[in-house]
């Protein structure tokens, strides 16, 4: 099987933990595929849209350029499926061909867990929190930037849970 390189989508680098490029071969024609595992951020970015310009560079040094359609899976680990119809398949004969019945289907998530991709880039949240405090306490929030209360929550959070798991 051809080895993915790098990946480009709408001319940013993305990085890439794991991918499988191919042939998929059904009763309709064939498409070209691209399953990558992202970062959560960089799924989050990417999984709305309908269309995306893709250049992708093999291990082999092959460059395909092309404009790909996203496909969403639910669950497992963060993934994009990006696919392109092919009127002919006679320029990717590196490239395996599958169909849904082959054996050596890809499974692009072997080997790697969301704790992995977490270390190189661990997306934000927003959260809303209801708290009963003393006035006083309540006031002084208030007062305080949006951007230090993340800081200071975080850090209790943190220090709370580090403290917890040596307990």
């Amino acid at each position: 099987m051809a080895a993915v390189k790098s990946v480009k989508i709408d001319g940013q680098n993305i990085h890439i933990f794991n991918s499988a490029i191919y042939i998929f071969e059904s009763t309709s024609g064939y498409t070209l595929e691209l399953d990558l595992i992202v970062s959560e951020v960089t799924e989050r970015k990417y999984k709305k849209e309908q269309n995306l310009i893709i250049e992708i560079e093999l291990d082999s040094g092959r460059l395909i350029d092309s404009i790909m359609h996203v496909k969403t899976l639910s669950g497992g680990l963060p993934q994009l499926n990006l696919y392109s119809d092919l009127d002919t398949i006679d320029e990717y004969e590196e490239l395996d061909l599958v169909n849904e019945n082959s054996s050596s289907f890809p499974n692009v998530e072997e080997g790697i867990t969301l704790e992995q991709i977490r270390k190189v880039e661990m997306p934000n949240e927003n959260i809303s929190l209801k708290l009963n405090l003393p006035i006083d306490q309540v006031e002084w929030l208030k007062t305080q930037k949006k951007s230090n209360l993340n800081q200071m929550l975080s850090e209790f959070i943190s220090g709370y849970w580090k403290k917890r798991d040596e307990s």
